[in-house]
């Protein structure tokens, strides 16, 4: 059993002299340590330090060399210029292309956050990945994932409702349609109502940089401005293009707010990069003013697709994942990083702060305010519903549906 203590020390011996040592001092300086721990050195050194057990058994052999040729003259060059195994992303660029669709369907990320997980491991990702073609170990697999802003978690208690025995199906199938439909080059959304924000001189989370001793004054209360009322950012992702569109509103989230918002980013900037578009993918949670069951998103929708011309394909979440949403991680997580700390102190400040919104992965978001009214409690009766253009899938029908415009003479 390794000595827990022991290791730890290795390890804060290895942290004040890693940024010192090259790499033939690095591996041969554990290859000492491995030995001087005795039996399970090499096991221990690796727990430490993180380096490969391979790496610290190549440092062993070259200080056994070096005890038996203690004559011999030790060069200081560590390799040729521009020797070494390249990357397999230089020689395999497809590679990281293959990784990321293999986690796609089974991907979900924290709307706070753009940190993401997956519940595939490394190994069993490196052999599906070599079944494609791509000689990766699953060492290479951790290192991509990291890169890529993945990390390996444990379980947490965070059950957001009953788990659907479709669940994983579901997410098989969205996937499957966008990527059918971007293949045929068709837009792609995701599409959901962020939280709602008090607007006022209010404590927003997070810490900015200021002059020490003069940090932002805000309210000591959270009660709501009723004359400034809160904001109401309803974002739609372009999955393809890494962009989007937030409309910020001031009255209340319903279905017609909904796609008002879906109108205005086809209208700024879906247009400009789908002009042959004939369909939309939209990819929804299950509840709320977009919610599967919610009848006047249903008429919202065929009066949206009248208008566009373009048949409407509708995919939503199952219960209890609305984490998974692309426009959860992919841009109200970077919303939220880039006001934090900010007090949202007008309805255009926040706006402003939405619109300012980059990522170094070239996320563009635009946003505007919407000031309608929208009535609420409208009520959907079973003649309006038979009126609609609308064709379930043959796989779960109530979360999967297509709406095609109507003639003008309905």
């Amino acid at each position: 059993m390794q000595d827990a203590t022991v290791i730890e020390r290795i390890r804060v011996k290895y942290l004040a002299l890693d940024a010192v040592l090259d790499e033939r001092s690095r591996r041969q300086w554990a290859a000492a340590e491995a030995r001087d721990y005795g039996y399970g050195g090499v096991t221990a050194v690796a727990t430490a330090t993180g380096l490969a057990r391979d790496t610290i058994a190549a440092g062993l052999r070259e200080l056994e060399y070096r005890e038996s040729h203690p004559d011999e003259p030790v060069t200081t060059r560590l390799r040729h210029v521009g020797a070494g195994r390249k990357r397999l992303t230089e020689s395999d660029e497809t590679l990281p292309i293959a990784l990321e669709s293999l986690l796609e369907p089974l991907t979900r990320g924290d709307p706070m956050s753009p940190l993401r997980w997956t519940c595939k491991s490394t190994r069993r990702l490196a052999t599906e990945l070599t079944s494609q073609g791509h000689r990766v170990g699953y060492r290479t697999v951790a290192w991509l994932l990291h890169e890529a802003g993945y990390s390996l978690q444990a379980n947490r208690k965070t059950r957001e409702g009953n788990q659907h025995p479709d669940r994983n199906a579901q997410f098989e199938f969205i996937n499957k349609q966008a990527t059918r439909f971007q293949k045929r080059r068709q837009p792609v959304i995701s599409v959901d109502t962020k939280k709602k924000e008090l607007v006022g001189d209010f404590k927003n989370g997070g810490r900015e940089w200021c002059p020490e001793g003069e940090p932002e004054k805000v309210r000591v209360h959270d009660f709501p401005d009723k004359e400034l009322g809160k904001a109401i950012p309803y974002g739609v992702f372009d999955v393809t293009n890494n962009q989007g569109w937030v409309s910020v509103g001031i009255d209340h989230d319903t279905a017609y707010f909904a796609t008002a918002s879906i109108r205005r980013w086809w209208q700024e900037m879906g247009t400009q990069r789908f002009p042959a578009a004939a369909e939309l993918f939209i990819t929804a949670d299950g509840g709320g003013s977009n919610g599967y069951r919610t009848r006047l998103w249903k008429v919202a929708l065929q009066g949206l697709a009248d208008e566009m011309g373009l048949k409407l394909t509708v995919s939503h979440f199952p219960p209890g994942t609305s984490k998974w949403n692309k426009v959860e991680h992919r841009l109200f997580s970077f919303i939220t990083q880039n006001w934090r700390g900010k007090p949202l102190v007008s309805i255009q400040v926040i706006v402003n702060l939405i619109a300012a919104t980059r990522t170094a992965k070239g996320l563009i978001v635009k946003a505007a305010i919407d000031q309608t009214k929208y009535e609420t409690g409208i009520s959907v009766t079973d003649e309006q519903m038979a009126k609609l253009n609308v064709k379930p899938a043959k796989f779960h029908g109530e979360w999967n549906y297509t709406i095609t415009p109507r003639s003008p003479k309905t």
